[in-house]
């Protein structure tokens, strides 16, 4: 997956604001295996992924429908944001994250000993 960047949190949050709130977390799992996916093809291949676009996260969501972004007073978008925050954290290796995110179905993240 190529470097996160605040568009690309902007673009999953925005994509999550249609997702059930119990399900926004193994959305994000998949979305970030899914840019995974993209950035190997893109490397073998010196293309895009056909549906997975540039290995970027909002690469993977640009196909969809994305709502407008909402203010941060939006108690949802910041849900959202949340959620894409604590999948990025975990992946980075925060036990704190890790912790969190460890219910989460689909996720690979594991607890620390």
């Amino acid at each position: 997956m190529r470097r996160v960047m605040h568009g690309d949190l902007v673009a999953v949050a925005r994509h999550l604001l249609r997702v059930p709130p119990g399900a926004r977390g193994a959305a994000v799992v998949r979305i970030v295996e899914r840019a995974q996916a993209a950035d190997l093809y893109r490397k073998r291949h010196g293309r895009a992924h056909p549906r997975w676009g540039d290995g970027t996260l909002r690469a993977v969501v640009a196909g969809a429908f994305l709502p407008p972004e909402p203010p941060l007073s939006d108690g949802r978008y910041l849900q959202c944001l949340i959620a894409v925050l604590q999948v990025l954290a975990a992946r980075a290796g925060d036990p704190v994250a890790q912790d969190m995110h460890s219910g989460v179905v689909g996720s690979g993240a594991r607890r620390s000993p």
